[in-house]
Order: structure tokens, then C-alpha cells, then sequence
């Protein structure tokens, strides 16, 4: 490995562990929307194969999303979950049919949801919107 891989790498990994939970679940939403967009790329290259893992990879985050909600937490994580169904929803149909536009609805979605906890992950309201609850240690991107 080379010298600005490993930098990288351990950069990486110390934001992690250093990041609220509120700055994950920001993180999360960023790694699934850079596979989604790789699928986008690789269904409109039509490299299947390629296209397959990389929603295989955003799909797995989504997964990470629903299965640390908080569903004590009330009506707002419920509206995450049917969104986060919805998603999954989608891009089972992007993977048959093979459609770039269903994969680019997802990370428009996907990408309204991460501007509002940019706004919950600030200082000034940190905490705010905490319906997730995700582990550092957990966290595959």
C-alpha cells in the first residue's frame, strides 16, 4: 500500500470513530450515494456486472439506515423507513430493468434526507433529529 493510501485510510477511519452519530448517519448517506452513482455510471455503460455490486453496495447501506432507526422514536422514523423501503424498492427495479434513471430517483432522495441531517449534524442543532442510532464501529462504506 502506498504511503497516501495508508494516509488516507487512517484519516478515514479517525473520522469515523470521531463523528456523532448525527455526522454518521451524514457519512452513511454519502457512501451510498457515491455507489449509487457508480451503478448510474455502469448501467449507462452498460457493465451489468459492475452496475449489479454497486447498488448491491448502496443497497447494503440503506439496509445500515433502516436497521438503526429508532422506531420508539415515533412518526418521523417511520416516514424513514417507508422512504428507506422505498429506495430498496427502486433499486430492485433499477437492477432488473436495468434503468440508470430509477438508480439517479434514489440518490435524489437520498440526497434530500442527507441535507436535512447536514442541518441536524451542525452545532446548532446537534441532536435534534436523532432517530438513528448507528454504531462507529459498524459502519461499512
Amino acid at each position: 500500500m502506498n504511503p497516501y493510501a495508508a494516509q488516507s485510510k487512517a484519516y478515514k477511519e479517525s473520522a469515523v470513530l470521531t463523528a456523532s452519530p448525527e455526522q454518521l448517519v451524514v457519512m452513511l448517506y454519502d457512501g451510498a450515494a457515491r455507489f449509487l452513482r457508480q451503478a448510474q455510471a455502469a448501467l449507462q455503460e452498460q457493465a451489468w456486472a459492475q452496475a449489479g455490486e454497486r447498488i448491491g453496495r448502496g443497497e447494503a447501506i440503506i439496509d445500515e439506515l433502516q436497521a438503526t432507526l429508532n422506531m420508539d422514536a415515533g412518526e418521523l422514523s417511520q416516514r424513514l423507513q417507508a422512504i428507506y423501503v422505498f429506495c430498496k424498492r427502486c433499486l430492485i427495479e433499477a437492477r432488473l430493468e436495468r434503468d440508470a434513471d430509477k438508480v439517479g430517483h434514489v440518490v435524489r432522495l437520498l440526497g434530500e434526507l442527507r441535507e436535512a441531517w447536514v442541518h441536524v449534524a451542525g452545532p446548532s442543532g446537534a441532536g435534534v433529529m436523532a432517530r438513528h442510532q448507528p454504531a462507529a464501529p459498524g459502519i461499512r462504506a
